[in-house]
């Protein structure tokens, strides 16, 4: 066995501990969010749309606080497919962190299902009167912000340690705050993926891999120009 060969197999472990990982984080995510959604419309508003966001937010938050030593805390295909990007991701844990955080969202809109019924189109992600340009192009920015802020806070080892958690909650609750009634703020095609399968919803649902993969590739690309190639990192 070559080197390469060892260090891949001597990984393997490591690799399927950090994608249960990743697929515990992304249950917890959808089941929590778009379970907000859900239950508002059992009771009549009752969580309001900025509940919502509210949820979203802060489960992402404790989350990345609760998983990210373990795996990184992604939590969505477009984030880990950025960090490969940036080349601070290895190739080889793509797709178990991609299958992992797809499987997750699944299981979670299928206890949704079964607890509460196909309420709330389970909370999928539709462009608003089917504008799917429109929800293009906007899920593309606000993924472009969330990846900046990931790499800025997350990455970047000058940021103030501690605090990449709160920012990047902070940064999904504020864009479902302010776009999720016109595109439902996915920015995650794990989360658009959940509902859509379950629930059999796959209307213009390409719009929610392109554009947040499309988003975060950006990202990446801008703030390797401010970061001197990602040298200024370390």
């Amino acid at each position: 066995m070559d080197a390469t060969a060892h260090r891949l197999a001597c990984a393997r472990p490591d690799c399927r501990r950090e994608a249960i990982a990743e697929f515990l984080g992304t249950f917890i995510l959808v089941f929590a969010g778009t379970g907000a959604v859900m239950v508002n419309k059992t009771s009549a508003g009752s969580v309001t749309h900025l509940g919502i966001s509210f949820v979203f937010g802060a489960v992402v938050t404790a989350m990345i606080y609760a998983l990210g030593h373990i795996s990184g805390a992604h939590f969505n295909p477009a984030v880990t497919l950025g960090f490969w990007a940036s080349g601070y991701f290895p190739k080889y844990k793509v797709l178990p962190y991609v299958l992992g955080q797809c499987a997750g969202a699944i299981a979670a809109s299928k206890v949704l299902l079964i607890t509460l019924g196909k309420v709330a189109n389970l909370g999928a992600t539709i462009p608003l009167n089917g504008n799917w340009l429109q929800s293009l192009i906007l899920e593309t920015v606000l993924t472009f912000i969330l990846m900046f802020v990931i790499l800025g806070s997350g990455l970047d080892r000058r940021a103030h340690i501690g605090f990449a958690g709160i920012a990047i909650g902070l940064t999904v609750g504020l864009e479902a705050a302010f776009m999720g009634p016109i595109t439902g703020a996915s920015m995650n095609p794990a989360r658009s993926l959940g509902p859509a399968l379950v629930g059999g919803i796959w209307e213009h649902h390409w719009v929610y891999w392109v554009a947040p993969i499309w988003g975060a590739q950006l990202a990446v690309a801008v703030y390797r120009e401010i970061s001197n190639g990602f040298r200024d990192f370390n």
